[in-house]
């Protein structure tokens, strides 16, 4: 149990929480989308033909598409960065410096991680499979792009925004354009709150010559390039809600979702970082929960 832990733990599990709400959107719109197509769908009244073990199926390849794809994103990070993560005194308690896990077998996490993803695509369906490669090209490139580019965040926000499309797929099997707006909402708030925890390092990146916007910009103009971002995906989450012809559900959905916006904004100032991962993780977990909760019930309801 304690390796369950410990890799538990190198792969930041409870991160799960940021991008598996926007899939279950994503999940959700596929259902509507397939099921609305047949006479006799209204609101909670599925067609008598409905094959709820395919549904059933689907969505346990599609969590399982999540987490081991994320594992691998998560695991990959860790062995790259490894030696950057023993000189920085806020990382050097992870389990590779620390020895509980060696690089080789993180390494070999990956892997396995990565091979499990393509094979769950495979049952999905055939656009899935040929795009798993794709997909897994940016989940791990994302951990080479701080060496060279300040737009880093942007792209681990692309990594994550795969999730609500890529669940859409599974039940469609084709692309739409709400899915994509949501995806959309998720890289500008996925990065715009990575901006905020990479504040931590700003000093530590700089000296080794590593990027992102708080040692590209200073932490003052890197939270407000922050700000931009969380204002960008409240816009494409307004847009979604009336391009989707969302009801009430979803509008209350989205003032906790830009309420959460606005108040981890509230916590983090350039001179005091004291209240980072209370930003980070705790507003933010909220923000996806809710408002996945409430964009799931108005596809049902309304």
């Amino acid at each position: 149990m304690s390796k369950v832990k410990s890799y538990l733990s190198l792969i930041k599990f409870s991160h799960t929480i940021f991008a598996m709400p926007f899939a279950l959107i994503g999940f959700s719109l596929g259902i509507f989308e397939t099921t609305s197509l047949i006479p006799g769908w209204h609101k909670w009244i599925f067609p008598p033909q409905f094959d709820w073990n395919n549904l059933l199926i689907k969505f346990l390849l599609v969590v399982l598409c999540m987490v081991f794809a994320r594992s691998a994103a998560m695991a990959f990070n860790r062995y790259l960065d490894r030696q950057y993560d023993a000189m920085n005194p806020r990382t050097a308690i992870r389990e590779i410096p620390k020895g509980i896990i060696t690089p080789n077998k993180a390494l070999l996490f990956t892997l396995l991680s990565s091979l499990l993803f393509i094979a769950c695509t495979f049952f999905l369906n055939r656009l899935c499979f040929y795009l798993s490669p794709v997909a897994l090209a940016v989940v791990l490139g994302y951990s080479y792009t701080k060496r060279f580019t300040p737009l880093c965040h942007l792209i681990l926000g692309l990594g994550l925004s795969l999730a609500p499309i890529g669940a859409y797929l599974a039940v469609s099997g084709q692309f739409a354009l709400l899915p994509i707006l949501f995806s959309l909402a998720v890289i500008f708030w996925v990065s715009g709150f990575d901006i905020i925890y990479a504040l931590q390092d700003e000093e530590f990146d700089k000296s080794q010559k590593l990027f992102s916007m708080p040692a590209w910009l200073g932490k003052g103009k890197a939270l407000r390039v922050s700000e931009f971002l969380h204002l960008l995906s409240a816009a494409v989450i307004i847009a979604a809600g009336w391009f989707g012809g969302f009801g009430w559900l979803y509008w209350c959905g989205l003032s906790v979702f830009v309420g959460m916006l606005i108040y981890q904004h509230t916590l983090v100032k350039p001179t005091d970082l004291r209240k980072v991962n209370l930003a980070f993780m705790t507003t933010n977990g909220i923000a996806s929960v809710v408002f996945a909760i409430f964009v799931i019930g108005d596809l049902f309801i309304n």
